[in-house]
């Protein structure tokens, strides 16, 4: 049983025999730091069933805790606040228990629970991922990891959205321009490479539709009879219709493409258990679009196109399948949901890492899903994220006008680099050692800006900011780890010792860290429940500033006596064996030095 459901329990056996009342619920608070306390009890709820002086009742209630809950020592009441100190021995229990326990905080799977399905980065063949994809990768990875350590079993996935009128674009204007070039003739990553050919799409569109409005065409007109674009529309239709060309290309410029994808991935340190691929999946789409026509789930218009109209439950009407027979985005999302679970039975919900610009299409798709009957529908989530933004603005990448993911990677090791050089932290390392940690300081700055955020928010990511070793900052919480390391590696660490409050008293400083370690398991819950790893990332700058206060107030290796100085050390190892667990749940490394 938890602290607070024994509080909770010895409130409620208070004012029942006190008072002659029966109550629900006991709502509790952290103390504040002015006054003496580790919990609350906040009086002013009961007021409605007892009636009296709220400071008076909460002394009759802090007298009966005293009295009947071992792990109360004392109390005081301020105002309708009851002020409860928890004894010693309680916090020396607890920590007895945990400090071996590398993994504390975190709940095996199981095995009867249903799985959960994680999609994340989906990115489509025709361009390089960048600064967004970094958002949804980083994002959809940590919940994976969340929900791992809350106690599901997870499967992390991704869609690659391998077919469709972008991609074709891509294939045309190679084989227009490209005069039969590769990433081996160029040096390029195959992702790269692909992705300049849709900017030339884009170029090229343009000019043609310049081109016949000159000729006194509409603008609207112009661009639907673009030679150009009407080309590349055929090609969708031959594709769909399997010819022979037209596949090949796409095979091997997608071939290129995923090559540059494993790179990017490899090098951000996100993975994936399975993948799925549009180009399979919307087929299965297209016959629950059959299977929903005859039902009533869907009609069809008179131009032939299949429609699902959601005005009763408060949306709009949806297009599933063009006139022509060709699929929609809304076409493959509903087949790949129902491949999954056909693939994974195991799996009773999927979570979704998608930009809130989608947010009605999967509003739409949930719906659908339901409406076609699958159970598993109602336990469908859209992890919807804010852009991310540059000083210089929004991106585009038609225009090419985006901040590529490598050359990202790249930059923030190089900044990494030069903060560190200017502080001169790095003495004594060798040439592979200081780009090893470039790269980790680097990263893991970029992953803790990010991830520090509420997914909904929109960012505004500063590089420079972001690598910062003072404040709430990746740099700043791995420079702290290191410091504990170099304290564990002074100080010979024992953790077979036990403790208890006759050999020893607690520092407040001690026993303020000791309560900030209690609070994982709970935060790990609640960032699952909430889907945000940025509980996750505050709650370990939390523990850090926690710790510096710690190491700043009390002596660790010149401590009054040999027990101070053995029980210190197991604290800083707790606490330095949580951030890692911590940052592990974000993907970010820990260094033993910097």
């Amino acid at each position: 049983m938890s602290l607070q459901d024994t509080l909770s329990n010895g409130v409620k056996q208070a004012v029942d025999s006190n008072f002659n009342v029966s109550i629900d619920t006991v709502e509790f608070q952290a103390t504040r730091k002015e006054f003496a306390g580790d919990i609350t009890v906040v009086i002013f709820p009961m007021l409605r069933l007892i009636k009296g002086n709220p400071v008076q009742i909460g002394e009759t209630i802090g007298h009966f805790l005293v009295d009947n809950i071992a792990e109360v020592k004392a109390f005081n009441v301020v105002k309708g606040f009851l002020n409860v100190e928890i004894s010693d021995a309680y916090y020396l229990d607890f920590f007895n228990n945990i400090k071996q326990e590398n993994t504390f905080g975190f709940i095996s799977p199981k095995a009867e629970e249903k799985a959960v399905m994680v999609e994340y980065s989906s990115p489509n063949t025709n361009k390089p991922l960048h600064l967004g994809h970094i958002r949804n990768n980083l994002l959809g990875y940590s919940v994976a990891e969340i929900l791992k350590a809350s106690g599901k079993k997870v499967y992390k996935t991704q869609i690659i959205n391998d077919r469709g009128i972008h991609i074709c674009k891509s294939m045309l204007a190679w084989k227009r321009f490209g005069n039969g070039e590769t990433p081996e003739s160029t040096g390029l990553k195959g992702d790269k490479l692909v992705g300049n050919y849709y900017v030339k799409f884009d170029k090229e569109y343009k000019k043609e539709i310049q081109e016949l409005m000159s000729r006194g065409l509409s603008e609207s007109d112009a661009k639907k009879q673009a030679p150009i674009l009407i080309e590349a529309q055929d090609m969708l239709l031959k594709w769909e219709a399997g010819d022979e060309e037209t596949v090949g290309l796409w095979k091997k410029m997608n071939g290129w493409v995923y090559a540059g994808f494993d790179e990017t991935y490899k090098n951000l340190g996100v993975d994936f258990d399975t993948l799925y691929y549009e180009s399979n999946t919307y087929l299965l789409g297209k016959e629950f679009v059959a299977e929903g026509l005859a039902s009533g789930v869907f009609h069809k218009e008179e131009d032939g196109s299949v429609w699902c109209d959601l005005t009763e439950d408060g949306l709009d009407k949806k297009i599933v399948q063009r006139a022509d027979g060709t699929a929609v985005y809304m076409t493959q999302d509903i087949g790949t949901a129902i491949q999954r679970i056909k693939d994974f039975p195991d799996v009773g919900g999927m979570v979704y890492t998608v930009g809130n610009e989608q947010d009605y299409h999967f509003q739409v798709l949930f719906l659908i899903l339901k409406k076609l009957g699958f159970e598993w529908a109602k336990n469908l989530y859209h992890l919807s994220y804010g852009m991310v933004d540059l000083p210089s603005g929004k991106m585009k990448s038609r225009e090419g006008t985006v901040v590529d993911a490598d050359d990202l990677i790249n930059d923030m090791a190089t900044t990494a680099e030069e903060i560190s050089e200017e502080l001169g932290k790095l003495d004594g390392y060798s040439k592979e050692e200081k780009k090893e940690l470039y790269k980790t300081i680097g990263l893991g700055a970029l992953k803790y800006y990010i991830l520090k955020v509420d997914p909904k928010k929109r960012i505004l990511f500063d590089p420079k900011e972001s690598i910062d070793f003072q404040g709430n900052t990746g740099p700043f919480i791995q420079y702290t780890y290191a410091r504990i390391q170099s304290i564990l590696r002074k100080g010979d660490l024992d953790n077979a010792i036990s403790w208890n409050s006759v050999e020893m008293t607690l520092h407040s400083k001690e026993k303020e860290l000791i309560k900030q370690i209690q609070l994982f398991p709970e935060v790990v819950q609640n960032a699952a429940e909430n889907h945000s790893p940025a509980l996750i990332a505050n709650y370990t700058y939390d523990l850090v500033k926690e710790f510096n206060s710690f190491y700043q107030n009390v002596s660790i290796l010149g401590a009054d006596n040999e027990t101070e100085k053995v029980f210190r050390v197991q604290l800083s190892h707790v606490v330095a064996n949580t951030i890692k667990n911590s940052f592990g749940l974000l993907g970010i490394q820990v260094p033993e030095r910097m």
